[in-house]
């Protein structure tokens, strides 16, 4: 089987640790995901609670997915480009420089249709690890 961009639509349960080396710290978001088509490839929208130091806030972020060949474009909302990855194959996405801030980071998708992302984010400002499993709502 070959994945493609139209596989990863749908509702998934989202679970993110996030450890803050800088701040010593572990955070946690708790939500839902939804990949939905749209024209031109689809919208990822994330909405739930971002846990810090047992307060619980609302968070929401959304990302444009766009298929290109064989690889999957990641964009934020506003057009720019993030990082791309392999949706067959998983592993390594594209690094992603913020200011000074590098990320890098990939996508394990061994147990399809559940998958994880992990990015390490280092530099001037943030030096974290963030995890996040997504479980595909059946």
């Amino acid at each position: 089987m070959t994945r493609h961009l139209a596989d990863f639509i749908g509702t998934y349960d989202v679970n993110r640790v996030i450890d803050d080396a800088r701040a010593g710290g572990q955070s946690r978001f708790e939500g839902h995901a939804m990949i939905a088509a749209e024209a031109g490839g689809a919208r990822y929208t994330e909405n739930g609670h971002l846990i810090m130091n047992d307060q619980r806030f609302a968070a929401q972020r959304s990302y444009l997915w766009r298929a290109n060949g064989l690889r999957i474009d990641v964009l934020f909302e506003d057009g720019r480009a993030f990082h791309d990855f392999d949706p067959e194959q998983g592993g390594q996405a594209t690094e992603h420089l913020c200011g000074q801030d590098m990320y890098r980071g990939g996508y394990d998708v061994a147990e399809w249709p559940n998958w994880v992302v992990t990015w390490d984010v280092s530099g001037p400002r943030k030096h974290y690890r963030s995890v996040t499993r997504y479980v595909h709502q059946t």
